[in-house]
C-alpha cells in the first residue's frame, strides 16, 4: 500500500464489521484504538516477545499516553490496513508507537496515532528498566522518524 507515513510498516487488516458501527453509521472511534493496539500486540510477537514472556520476565510495555486524530470515517464493510512502527525509545523506561490507518480501496489515512508506553513491573504497576530482552527484540524494529501525528 503506497502512503505509509513511514517506511516498512508492520501491518494488519481488518474488515469494518457490524459491531464496528457507531449511532452515526461509521467505525466507533474506541475501534480504532482497539485495533491499534492489535497492531502493536501483532508486532510485538512477531518480534519474538508474547505475554507469557512479559509475565515471566515480570515487565510489560503499558500505555501512558495516546494521542489520536481521526481524519475520516470508515463504514460497514470497508477494508483497512493498519500499520504501525517504534518511532523512539530512552531505552531504560520508555518506548513511543506510531500507527496509521488507511482504507485499502482508496489509499485514504483514516487515522495517525502516537502512543507512549513506559515498561512496568506487572506484579507492582510500578515503572522498572526495560530488562535486556526487550532491548535486544524492540531495539532493532525501532526506526528514525519525524513525527507526523
Amino acid at each position: 500500500m503506497a502512503g505509509w507515513d513511514y517506511p516498512a510498516p508492520f501491518v494488519i487488516k481488518r474488515t469494518v464489521g457490524a459491531g464496528d458501527i457507531d449511532g452515526l453509521e461509521h467505525t466507533n472511534n474506541a475501534v480504532y484504538v482497539q485495533w491499534c493496539e492489535q497492531a502493536a500486540w501483532a508486532h510485538t510477537e512477531a518480534l519474538g516477545i508474547d505475554l507469557a514472556d512479559y509475565r515471566a520476565l515480570d515487565r510489560a510495555m503499558a500505555v501512558i499516553r495516546g494521542e489520536y486524530d481521526y481524519l475520516a470515517a470508515s463504514r460497514l464493510g470497508d477494508r483497512l490496513a493498519i500499520a504501525t512502527w517504534i518511532t523512539g525509545w530512552d531505552r531504560r523506561l520508555t518506548m513511543i508507537r506510531h500507527f496509521q490507518v488507511c482504507r485499502e480501496d482508496d489509499g485514504a489515512t483514516l487515522l495517525r496515532g502516537r502512543v507512549t508506553f513506559a515498561c512496568i513491573e506487572i506484579s507492582s504497576g510500578k515503572p522498572r528498566r526495560m530488562p535486556p530482552v526487550f532491548i535486544d527484540v524492540y531495539g532493532p524494529a525501532m526506526i528514525q522518524a519525524e513525527d507526523k501525528s
